[in-house]
């Protein structure tokens, strides 16, 4: 890419980058934020384009990373319906996946570094350059890793937009789904089914919180110690 276009993209991105984040403070959103009935009756508020401003929110979510996309799929679960809410849901996240791994494919590490922390960056680029597939499908799967980073650091690295696009379509759904249908609640299951569900989902919740990092630090630690071994 010509360093015009380049400089051209750069800017549009930032700008449209700046607009969302404007729109959605001066709007409310973060306060509505705090809560899943306050982000219930945000979305409800943009009646008869709510579905369109649901998704773009969920758009929204991946390349502004403090939106909680899990926390927006229940609320949208609570006003569309589970299947309604996933749908929409998902269909958003992996097009905002899909749209900032190839801003930084296209852009490199310059869009990078507006957007990742210089420690986050520091912490996962070297493991994604070596196991990126493996790496990012675990990733995906568990709750304590932030994704949406995740997908604009593999754009630095040298796996294909193809096969970047499988791992989301396979891995970056299920998280979404239990939380759609918590909030929507239309599973059609017996509530002697839903209650283990939702406190197993609670229970995997909570120790994510509580045990995320050092879950973390173990997965890499031995991904890392795998690769190591192959190279010896």
């Amino acid at each position: 890419m010509k360093n015009r276009q380049k400089l051209f993209l750069f800017a549009v991105t930032l700008l449209l980058l700046a607009g969302g984040g404007w729109f959605l403070s001066s709007s409310g959103f973060f306060q509505a934020a705090r809560s899943l009935d306050g982000l219930r009756a945000y979305i409800d508020r943009f009646a008869p384009c709510s579905h369109l401003f649901f998704f773009l929110l969920q758009l929204l979510s991946v390349i502004l990373a403090p939106i909680p996309s899990n926390i927006t799929a229940a609320a949208g679960g609570v006003l569309f319906g589970t299947w309604t809410a996933f749908l929409l849901t998902f269909a958003a996240v992996a097009a905002g996946s899909l749209l900032v791994f190839g801003l930084a494919r296209a852009l490199g590490r310059d869009f990078a570094d507006r957007v990742v922390s210089r420690k986050l960056s520091d912490k996962y680029q070297d493991i994604l350059r070596s196991k990126a597939p493996a790496f990012l499908t675990l990733a995906f799967l568990f709750p304590f890793f932030p994704d949406d980073m995740l997908c604009i650091l593999a754009g630095l690295t040298d796996i294909s937009f193809r096969r970047f696009t499988i791992i989301v379509l396979l891995a970056r759904p299920w998280g979404l789904l239990f939380a759609s249908a918590l909030g929507g609640s239309t599973l059609g299951l017996s509530p002697w089914v839903m209650v283990p569900i939702a406190l197993a989902g609670l229970a995997l919740f909570l120790l994510g919180m509580k045990y995320g990092d050092r879950l973390e630090e173990r997965l890499l630690a031995r991904l890392k110690g795998r690769r190591h071994g192959k190279t010896e």
